[in-house]
C-alpha cells in the first residue's frame, strides 16, 4: 500500500493471519498449502499479478510469492486502496468471529473472491486511504521484546517466592510420608502436601501477586521454572521428590557416564540447604551439589 511503484517478494513460513494465528477452513489441503493459498489471496487483494516460485533452499517451507506489477492503472490506485482496508477488515472480522469463508483459490478468480471476502461496506472511521492509518488499534511488536517468561525477575524475589511456597507445602497436613528402604533401614522424607495454584496464590502478599500478573504464565511458570524444587501437573503444586526421577540411562559407555557426572554438578541443591529433613538423595546420587565444593 505504501506506493503503486512497490514490488514485493514473500517467503510464507508461520502461520498467521492480520491479526493472530491463521485459522484453517480447508481439510482436504494441507495446512502449508491452505496458507499459501491465503498469502497470495492477500497479494491479489492488493491488486497486483502474484507468481509462484519454488527456492532452492534446503527447508521444508520455500515456495514464494513475487508480485512485480498491478492489475490495474495508477488511476484506480485510490479506489483499490479502500478496497483492500475492506478486505483487511473482512480478515479482522473473520478472525473475532470465526466466520467460514473461503480462503484458498485459483489465481484467474481473485477478482471475484475479492468481491466475496469484501462483503459490505466498513464504517466511515474505517475506510481510511493511502496515507492515513491503515489499520486501527494495530500495535506493532517494540524493536525490543520485553522477556516475561519470569527468567528476568530478581533472583531475590524468586528464591523468596520459592520459599515461601516450599514451606506452605511442607507446613500443610502431609500425605503419607514417602519411604526410603535403603540399607534396611525405614527413613521418611517429608514430600508435604500438594496444594492447587489458587490455594498457593491466595497465600501469597498482593505486591508478590502483581509483579507476577505482570508476566506470562504468572505463579506457575515461575514454579515450572524452578522445577528443581516443584513439580506442577493439572493445576496443582508438588514437591519434587528425586527418589521418583527415572534414573539416567546405562547404555553410555563407563567413561562417557564418568566424564558427563564431573561436569553435571553445576546448581546447588535446593534441598541440602532449605528442606527441614535435607536432600532425599545421598550426595552420589543427587544431580545438585550438595555444598560449594561438589561444584563443577
Amino acid at each position: 500500500r505504501s506506493s503503486y511503484s512497490c514490488c514485493y517478494f514473500v517467503l510464507p513460513c508461520c502461520f498467521f493471519d492480520f491479526h493472530g494465528k491463521y485459522s484453517r477452513r480447508q481439510s482436504k489441503k494441507t495446512q502449508y498449502r491452505e496458507y499459501l493459498d491465503f498469502v497470495a489471496q492477500v497479494g491479489f487483494a492488493c491488486g497486483f499479478r502474484v507468481e509462484e516460485d519454488c527456492l532452492r533452499i534446503p527447508s521444508t517451507k520455500r515456495v514464494s510469492f513475487i508480485g512485480k506489477s498491478r492489475t490495474y492503472p495508477p488511476a484506480e490506485h485510490a479506489l483499490i486502496d479502500k478496497q483492500i482496508t475492506q478486505f483487511i477488515n473482512s480478515r479482522r472480522t473473520c478472525a473475532v468471529a470465526t466466520c467460514d469463508r473461503r480462503v484458498g483459490f485459483k489465481h484467474e478468480d481473485h477478482c471475484d473472491s475479492l468481491c466475496e471476502e469484501v462483503g459490505s461496506e466498513p464504517p466511515e472511521d474505517e475506510t481510511e486511504t493511502a496515507g492515513t492509518i491503515w489499520m486501527p488499534g494495530f500495535q506493532p511488536r517494540e524493536k525490543v521484546e520485553q522477556i516475561r517468561n519470569c527468567a528476568s525477575l530478581p533472583r531475590d524475589f524468586v528464591d523468596e517466592v520459592v520459599l515461601n511456597v516450599a514451606n506452605l507445602l511442607l507446613s500443610a497436613a502431609p500425605q503419607k510420608s514417602c519411604s526410603d528402604m535403603q540399607g534396611g533401614n525405614m527413613n521418611t522424607w517429608n514430600q508435604g502436601e500438594s496444594l492447587s495454584l489458587r490455594e498457593v496464590a491466595e497465600h501469597l502478599n498482593k505486591e508478590t501477586l502483581k509483579k507476577l500478573k505482570s508476566e506470562y504464565g504468572g505463579l506457575q511458570t515461575l514454579l515450572k521454572n524452578n522445577h528443581q524444587v516443584f513439580e506442577v501437573l493439572n493445576g496443582r503444586v508438588h514437591i519434587r521428590d528425586w527418589r521418583k526421577e527415572k534414573p539416567p540411562s546405562k547404555t553410555k559407555p563407563e567413561v562417557k557416564r564418568r566424564l558427563s557426572a564431573e561436569a553435571f554438578k553445576t546448581r546447588l541443591c535446593w534441598f541440602f540447604f532449605h528442606h527441614p529433613d535435607g536432600c532425599s538423595l545421598p550426595s552420589e546420587a543427587c544431580p545438585y551439589a550438595h555444598g560449594t565444593e561438589e561444584l563443577r
